[in-house]
């Protein structure tokens, strides 16, 4: 989205609300940032996304942290790096909440902790295995990473996948369950579980959403998948 008119940091006020919840994706999507990256990405100038971000700082939906130091740094302030809060995620909206909270109160008084756990096995289930086959069809952990991303995305979850070290890197930006799963971890468990199924490899929750860390990241090694009752493809 371009800026029209003789000030390119001004964005004509009938698109405000449309630039800011593009910066709030953004934020999401990529947190943390830099406002000059999301600046570059939308086609804005940096002065007109920092009056965005500031707003959204301002109303709580959005908070910084100051860049890692690397190597000597010059003068002048430390970049900063945006993300959204909790209150910015809850902007992109949630699927189950109070609802969902309520109804597995009751399904846990009435079943007890093999309920609930079941009922998170055959939702998670439910979830991925409709992408299973474009998954599992991938040639090594990388490229399965992307697709599960890609299925995670189409799900609702925001999620992007990127090379770290010796293995990849999962990042689910937006969690529709978070507030059920911050009650019951469950949730989270049983997608864990399933990651590692769905991929054929050990996995490692670093970070999720329901516990207060900005985003959900899963730590996918590098390793030959290996089939059911086979050697390592």
């Amino acid at each position: 989205m371009k800026n029209v008119g003789s000030d390119p940091t001004v964005v004509p006020s009938g698109h405000d609300g449309r630039t800011r919840h593009a910066v709030a994706r953004l934020l999401l999507e990529q947190g943390p940032v830099t406002a000059a990256s999301v600046a570059e990405q939308l086609g804005l100038s940096p002065t007109a996304v920092r009056r965005h971000i500031d707003a959204l700082v301002a109303d709580g939906e959005a908070t910084s942290r100051e860049a890692p130091r690397q190597g000597q740094r010059g003068r002048g302030r430390p970049a900063k790096f945006f993300l959204l809060t909790e209150q910015g995620r809850a902007r992109f909206g949630h699927a189950y909440d109070d609802l969902a909270v309520a109804a597995l109160r009751f399904l846990a008084e009435q079943g007890g902790e093999d309920a609930v756990r079941t009922f998170a096995e055959r939702r998670v289930s439910a979830l991925v295995d409709q992408h299973r086959a474009a998954i599992v069809a991938q040639p090594d952990a990388a490229e399965r990473a992307k697709a599960l991303a890609v299925a995670l995305t189409r799900e609702g979850y925001a999620a992007s996948a990127r090379h770290v070290g010796a293995g990849e890197q999962l990042c689910q930006h937006l969690c529709p369950v978070a507030h059920v799963a911050a009650e019951f971890p469950q949730l989270c468990e049983t997608e864990t579980a399933a990651f590692a199924d769905l991929l054929g490899t050990h996995v490692q929750r670093l970070a999720t959403i329901a516990r207060g860390d900005a985003v959900c990241t899963t730590h996918i090694p590098n390793t030959p998948r290996i089939p059911d009752g086979g050697e390592p493809a």
